[in-house]
C-alpha cells in the first residue's frame, strides 16, 4: 500500500511532467529524425511492441507518450527502452517514478536495433501531450482507492511441474498459454498458446492438435500482448457433432459484420469460426467443413475477443444448453478517444454475447440469437440483440459456479482490477466506472472519484475488486471443485496476471450489492514456499490457470512457457 507521502510526490511530479510537456522547450533539439520513412518505420515497430501497453491519450498499463521527447531526451528513452529494470534499479528519479506509479516493470526491448529504437523515438516525437477538457466537477481524484491491503491466508498448496510447451516464441514471452479446457464428457485437456498452437495434453505432455496458422493463411499473432489464436471451445456433443468452435485474428481487410465508423482506424480482426472434425479423431487436427460465425473491427490490438464458452452446468432440454457466451472487449476505444463506440446497446463493443451457433436469425444468418436474450424485443432496430451483459473493458474469462451464477473477470484501466457476477441485461459500468468508482472517459482516466451516485444509479457492481496497489491484471480463475486441495473447495480461486500472486475468495461471500473479502494464498515445491517472480526469474509473471477433467488446478506462466499442477495442501 501506498504511503500519502509517497502518493502525493508521484502526483505532483506527474504534474509538473505534464504541464512541462505542453509548450515547454524540446530536451532534444535536432537530436531526432524527422524523415517520413524513418517516422514510418518508427511507428511500424511502435505498433508491434510498444502499442498494447502504451498510446498517446490516456495512461493505461504504462504511460501514455504523447509529449515524451519534450519531457527527456532522447538517450533516456533508448536507454530506458533498452534495459527499464536497470534504470529502476540504479535510481534514476523518473524511472523510480514510473515504477512506482504503475507498480510494474517494462519489459526490456533490448532485441531492437539502435536505429529500430531511433524510428520508434522518432515516432514519439510527432504526438503531443494530451490536453483534457476537466469536464463535470467529480470532486478530488483518488490516490489510493482502496486503501487496504489484500492479507495472505495460512493456505499453502504443494505443487509440481508437469512439463513445458513447445517454445513458439524466440524470445520471452517463451510461449502465450492462455486457457486449459476440456472436452466435455471425456478426460481429454487441451492448452491454447496465443501464438496460434492448441494441444492434447497426453499423459502429461503436450501434444500438437490444432495449428491455426496452418488452417487459416490470413492468421496473425502480433501486434500486442493479446492477438493470436484467442479461445477455444468444443460443442457440448462434441462426441456425436465433431463441432469445435476458435477465436483468433486477421488483418482488418474483409467487411465485418460488427464495424463503426471508417473515420475511426481498424487495427484488426476477430474472427468467430465454427470447424467440423471427426470426433473421433486425434491429433493432427482436420476439417471437414470450416464456417466463419462472425467477425468484428477492433480499433487497437487490446482487449479483443478472447474467452468463449458454453455454460457447463446445463443438460440438454435446458433453455440455455448449446448457447455460447463470447467476452467482447472494448478494443482499446475508450483509452484511445472513441467511448462512444461502448457506452450504447447499438454498438457490440465491451459486452458479453450469448448466440445459437446452430441458428440463422443473425443478421448475416450465420448464427442464431436466442429468444431469452434480454435486448431481442428492444424497440431500437440498431440494438445489437447478441448481448447478454454491457458495460466491460476486457471480459477476461468466463466462468461458473456449481450453484449457476456466472462469473466475469474484467481486466481494468489504470486503477481496480474486477470480478462480476453476470446477470441478463444488466449493464457493468465501464467507460464511466472503474469498479465501483467513478471514471470519465473524456477527461484523465488516470483519474478516479468517489461515486457519490444515489440509488437510481443504474450500474452493477463488482462483488468483489482490488486496486494498483496490489496487482495490475485480474487473472480470472475458478471454483475450485477438485480433491487434491481440499482447503480450496468452496472457494473462488484467481490472482494476478503480472504481479503472479494467488488469492481465493470464498463463494458463501460473493453476492451482488457486496464486496467479498479477498486472500491470497501461497504455493510450494520440495517442501520450500516459493514465488512465480524467482521461479521463472522475472519481474512479468504472465499467469494463467487451468482445470482439468478432474476439477484439479494447473498453473501456466507465460514467461518461461512452464505449467504446473496443485498436487496438496498444507497449513504453514
Amino acid at each position: 500500500m501506498k504511503t500519502t507521502s509517497l502518493l502525493s510526490f508521484s502526483y505532483l511530479l506527474l504534474i509538473w511532467l505534464i504541464v512541462t510537456s505542453c509548450g515547454g522547450e524540446t530536451k532534444n533539439n535536432n537530436n531526432i529524425s524527422t524523415d517520413e520513412t524513418v517516422i514510418a518505420a518508427g511507428q511500424s515497430t511502435f505498433e508491434m511492441t510498444c502499442g498494447a501497453c502504451h498510446n498517446f491519450m490516456q495512461a493505461g498499463i504504462g504511460p501514455q507518450l504523447g509529449g515524451l521527447t519534450k519531457e527527456v531526451s532522447a538517450d533516456w528513452i533508448k536507454s530506458f527502452v533498452k534495459n527499464p529494470q536497470q534504470m529502476i534499479d540504479s535510481g534514476d528519479e523518473r524511472a523510480v517514478m514510473l515504477f512506482k506509479k504503475f507498480n510494474s516493470y517494462m519489459p526490456s526491448f533490448s532485441y531492437l536495433s539502435d536505429e529500430q529504437i531511433d524510428q520508434v523515438v522518432a515516432y514519439i516525437n510527432t504526438k503531443e501531450a494530451p490536453v483534457f477538457g476537466g469536464g463535470a466537477d467529480k470532486g478530488e481524484a483518488l490516490e489510493n482507492p482502496i486503501p487496504d491491503t489484500i492479507q495472505t491466508s495460512d493456505i499453502v498448496v504443494a505443487m509440481k511441474e508437469i512439463t513445458g510447451l513447445p517454445a513458439s516464441n524466440d524470445k520471452q514471452p517463451i510461449n502465450r498459454m492462455t486457457k486449459m479446457d476440456q472436452l466435455p464428457g471425456t478426460k481429454r485437456d487441451f492448452v491454447v498458446d496465443l501464438n496460434g498452437r492448441l494441444y492434447e495434453m497426453v499423459n502429461g505432455q503436450p501434444k500438437l492438435y490444432m495449428d491455426m496458422a496452418e488452417l487459416m493463411p490470413n492468421f496473425i499473432k502480433q501486434p500486442g500482448l493479446a492477438t493470436g489464436f484467442g479461445s477455444f471451445a468444443f460443442h457440448p456433443e462434441f462426441s456425436t457433432n465433431g463441432l469445435l468452435y476458435t477465436t483468433h485474428t486477421e488483418p482488418g481487410t474483409k467487411p465485418a459484420d460488427f464495424a463503426y465508423a471508417d473515420s475511426i482506424p481498424v487495427k484488426l480482426q476477430w474472427i468467430l469460426t465454427e470447424w467440423t472434425t471427426d470426433p473421433a479423431a486425434k491429433a493432427p487436427f482436420t476439417s471437414t467443413r470450416q464456417r466463419e460465425l462472425f467477425r468484428i473491427n477492433m480499433v487497437t490490438q487490446i482487449h479483443g475477443v478472447q474467452d468463449i464458452r458454453f455454460n457447463p452446468l446445463v443438460k440438454k432440454g435446458d433453455p440455455d444448453y448449446g448457447l455460447m457466451y463470447i467476452g467482447v472487449g472494448d478494443g482499446g476505444a475508450a483509452e484511445n478517444g472513441y467511448a462512444f463506440i461502448i457506452d450504447n446497446l447499438q454498438t457490440a463493443w465491451g459486452s458479453i454475447f450469448r448466440i445459437d451457433p446452430a441458428g440463422t436469425n443473425s443478421k448475416n444468418g450465420n448464427y442464431g440469437i436466442p429468444a431469452s436474450n434480454p435486448f431481442v424485443s428492444d424497440a431500437n432496430p440498431n440494438t445489437v440483440k447478441e448481448i447478454y451483459a454491457k458495460g466491460f473493458r476486457n471480459p477476461h474469462r468466463l466462468t461458473w459456479l456449481q450453484s449457476g451464477e456466472m462469473l466475469a473477470s474484467n481486466v481494468g484501466h489504470h486503477s481496480i482490477e474486477s470480478l462480476y457476477m453476470i446477470q441478463p441485461g444488466r449493464n457493468y459500468g465501464w467507460p464511466y466506472r472503474e469498479g465501483t468508482f467513478v471514471i470519465d472517459p473524456y477527461d484523465d482516466m488516470y483519474k478516479v472519484f468517489a461515486n457519490t451516485i444515489g440509488p437510481n444509479d443504474p450500474i452493477t457492481y463488482p462483488v468483489a475488486q482490488y486496486d494498483h496497489d496490489e496487482g495490475n491484471a485480474i487473472l480470472g480463475g475458478y471454483e475450485y471443485l477438485g480433491s487434491d486441495v481440499p482447503e480450496l473447495k468452496g472457494k473462488y480461486v484467481f490472482g494476478d496476471i503480472v504481479q503472479g500472486w494467488l488469492a481465493y475468495i470464498n463463494i458463501a461471500d460473493l453476492k451482488l450489492g457486496q464486496q467479498a473479502t479477498i486472500k491470497k494464498w501461497q504455493v510450494s515445491m520440495n517442501g520450500k514456499t516459493v514465488n512465480f517472480k524467482d521461479i521463472c526469474d522475472c519481474k512479468k509473471v504472465d499467469l494463467r490457470l487451468g482445470t482439468d477433467s478432474d476439477g484439479e488446478l494447473y498453473i501456466f506462466t507465460k514467461t518461461d512457457g512452464k505449467a504446473y499442477k496443485l498436487v496438496g495442501s498444507k497449513a504453514m
